[in-house]
């Protein structure tokens, strides 16, 4: 069946209370651990087909923010999710509460017990108004950035499309593109400084009701944040600060050269090579099909899954007006598949989309096994390690999109690995301050960005651009709005990425795929630490380990001449 014609239904959520609720009692009153276990294989079918019906109208939403009928769809699930998720609670709290589960733990994986004291601990009837607020607020934001209609070049352009000239050789085009983009977030500085506003006190109100004292305490429970805490977080951003940041500026400082340019200014930042970044030679339709073939050699496992991708139309990967911004997956419930959003932009950001988000995919592909719908994605500290390491794993093959230019990728792929850690580390810290302090103003907030941006990011010189130097720049950043305390996760799953390719590529380790196959095929049902270890990789807190990782891709970087790289 094509994703077109899977089949979209508005439920009748009384009924399904109704028959849940019934479930949870018969759970509930089981004479018998027989009857315990079968009656909860039920109520996971009947979260399974519920969630697909939702999944489904996000993504027909998300491909189309214009469509009239899953527009008036996305406003029912904006409102109902949360009314939805307390129904949820009552089997969470009947599963921590049976007499079978001694029996239940020994069957069902432990992180189905994790995940029902976190949702426990979330939700309550006071809060559900706050969070369908929340959810209205977040699709106010993601509309308006699908809304970005922009002329530049002659033509009207998506944000994602007038990305594309971020990396123009001409130091004039990539600067006006830039000011273009920035004059897009001017323009709507006040409703974005509302939107988020609103946000932070709906968040706060939510976390205190719920008994934390503020929103990050709840952040980091909503993240399933199992076998570590925020201190552990708070140590590897300083470890990023202390490590990092000052291998990134020898790093920009060799661009800076190779560009030829007196100041590296923030517009410059993007073209790592003088002649242009690395672009795919070929259009959308000849990337899918190269990427099939590179699966096709990777392994069986991959190239099934990509075959069935294709087959079904799984994959929707053009920008165009309308469309929100980003790429994601998706795992459609019922279904057993993945789904995978992207915006193509003709840059070699389209080639990561199609190993980033195929990691993801790939990986709900071997877990679609999993009967539970929270645990076929694992958690994204988790989830982030597929989707990161693909990216590693494929460098053989990028040949196939790049020709002659796949050396230069390569450099540029391994070196933004690096330089995104501190970024993503500014954001965790940004939102953690903001969060601690909900009563900021707008223009307290941008002040404290751009304090922590000089700290972790000093590379950005803002000399030119009066919005960027007060702080705006975290406007762009999609996760601070509809996810908070997502980003931390990225650089947690970074460094244990670098360590696939330090073994994949590197060492040529033979073991190093299976070992990411079997960290694929748990899907949800173990924690980020032992996800981990299942894949023989190093704790990212274990700050000697990632020390010496971080000293293997300086030297491998800093070893590539650059008569290599002009």
């Amino acid at each position: 069946m094509l994703f077109s014609d899977f089949p979209y239904e508005n439920p009748d959520l009384a009924q399904y209370e109704i028959d849940f609720i019934t479930c949870v009692q018969q759970f509930i009153e089981a004479s018998d651990y027989s009857d315990a276990k079968q009656t909860l294989h039920e109520l996971n079918h009947l979260r399974s087909d519920l969630f697909k019906n939702f999944k489904i109208a996000s993504i027909r939403f998300s491909i189309d923010t214009n469509d009239h009928y899953y527009g008036i769809e996305n406003e029912f699930w904006d409102y109902n999710e949360p009314i939805v998720n307390q129904i949820h609670k009552h089997f969470y709290e009947s599963l921590l509460d049976s007499p079978f589960r001694p029996q239940l733990e020994k069957d069902f994986p432990e992180t189905l017990f994790l995940f029902a004291e976190d949702q426990s601990q979330l939700m309550a009837e006071s809060v559900i108004v706050l969070m369908q607020q929340e959810n209205d607020v977040v699709s106010q934001y993601s509309t308006l950035i699908a809304s970005a209609e922009i002329e530049f070049d002659g033509k009207v352009r998506t944000l994602s499309e007038l990305s594309a000239f971020f990396t123009d050789p001409d130091r004039k085009i990539r600067q006006a593109a830039q000011k273009a983009y920035e004059d897009f977030f001017v323009a709507h500085e006040q409703e974005l400084d509302t939107i988020f506003d609103q946000m932070v006190h709906i968040r706060h109100q939510q976390a205190q009701k719920l008994g934390f004292d503020h929103f990050v305490e709840y952040g980091d429970r909503q993240m399933n944040r199992w076998g570590y805490d925020r201190s552990q977080l708070q140590d590897f951003r300083r470890f990023i600060l202390e490590k990092v940041v000052p291998i990134n500026q020898r790093l920009y400082q060799r661009q800076q050269e190779r560009l030829g340019l007196e100041t590296l200014n923030y517009y410059d930042l993007p073209l790592v090579f003088p002649n242009g970044n690395p672009r795919p030679q070929a259009n959308a339709e000849a990337l899918v099909q190269q990427a099939q073939t590179m699966y096709h050699e990777l392994s069986p496992e991959t190239g099934a899954f990509f075959d069935k991708m294709i087959q079904q139309e799984l994959l929707d990967l053009i920008s165009r007006p309308g469309k929100q911004s980003g790429g994601y997956c998706e795992y459609i419930d019922e279904f057993k598949v993945p789904f995978i959003f992207a915006n193509f932009n003709g840059t070699s950001e389209d080639v990561d989309v199609l190993t980033h988000e195929a990691g993801h995919a790939f990986q709900t592909y071997l877990s679609s096994w999993i009967e539970e719908t929270e645990l076929v994605f694992p958690t994204s500290d988790t989830a982030e390690i597929h989707s990161m390491s693909m990216e590693f794993l494929t460098w053989p093959w990028m040949d196939k999109f790049f020709g002659t230019d796949s050396e230069k990728y390569k450099f540029a792929h391994l070196s933004s690995a690096l330089q995104f850690l501190p970024y993503g580390a500014l954001v965790d810290h940004f939102q953690e301050e903001v969060y601690l302090h909900p009563d900021w103003s707008p223009a307290k907030r941008k002040n404290r960005w751009r304090e922590l941006e000089q700290l972790y990011c000093p590379e950005n010189n803002y000399q030119e651009s009066e919005a960027l130097a007060r702080g705006i720049y975290w406007y762009r950043q999609g996760h601070i709005f509809e996810s908070p305390f997502y980003y931390i996760d990225y650089t947690l799953a970074q460094v244990c990425a670098l360590q696939f390719w330090e073994r994949a590529i590197v060492e040529k380790d033979p073991t190093a795929w299976e070992d990411y196959l079997a960290i694929c095929r748990v899907g949800g049902t173990k924690t980020f630490l032992e996800t981990v270890q299942l894949g023989h990789l190093a704790s990212p807190f274990d700050y000697e380990k990632m020390t010496e990782l971080l000293n293997t891709v300086d030297h491998y970087l800093a070893e590539i001449p650059e008569t290599e790289l002009s």
